[in-house]
């Protein structure tokens, strides 16, 4: 069964989340544009607006990927790698796209920009200690655990 998420469209013309399949576990949000298309300069970054304030369920968080075709076929990714939509966040999700490639990229008005999974968390409380509890890795770091 699955989970309702409240969703609010900021615009009569805002397009709802989509899956791509059946069993997707990111949601595609479309950006929402002023005007038909907006150019991303090559290695440079813009803000665009999804039309849609979403909140998750409850110990959740909204988080903003890039889409996988939009990423390996036009160098356009979310600008931090992935966004973090808390549930107390109800204000518009909007998508720093960052332009990788050599080329100027446009992003029309209705296009899928990136994608949302809500992940679950856990809600901690930090003990502070004078030691850690001993394990076989230890304080060893990058690449301590393999060849490579």
């Amino acid at each position: 069964m699955a989970t309702k998420v409240n969703i609010k469209k900021l615009y009569a013309d805002s397009k709802m989340p989509t899956r791509g399949s059946e069993y997707a576990a990111g949601y595609d949000v479309y950006a929402r544009l002023e005007e038909d298309s907006i150019d991303i300069l090559p290695h440079t970054t813009i803000k665009v607006g999804t039309g849609v304030a979403i909140q998750p369920p409850k110990d959740t968080f909204g988080a903003v990927f890039a889409r996988s075709g939009l990423a390996t076929k036009q160098g356009l990714r979310p600008a931090n790698c992935v966004g973090v939509c808390d549930y107390d966040y109800t204000g518009e999700y909007i998508v720093a796209l960052h332009n990788d490639s050599e080329e100027t990229r446009t992003i029309n008005n209705g296009d899928r920009i990136a994608q949302v999974v809500f992940i679950p968390y856990v809600n901690v409380v930090f003990n502070e200690v004078e030691e850690l509890e001993e394990t076989e890795r230890g304080d060893s770091g990058f690449g301590s655990t393999g060849a490579n």
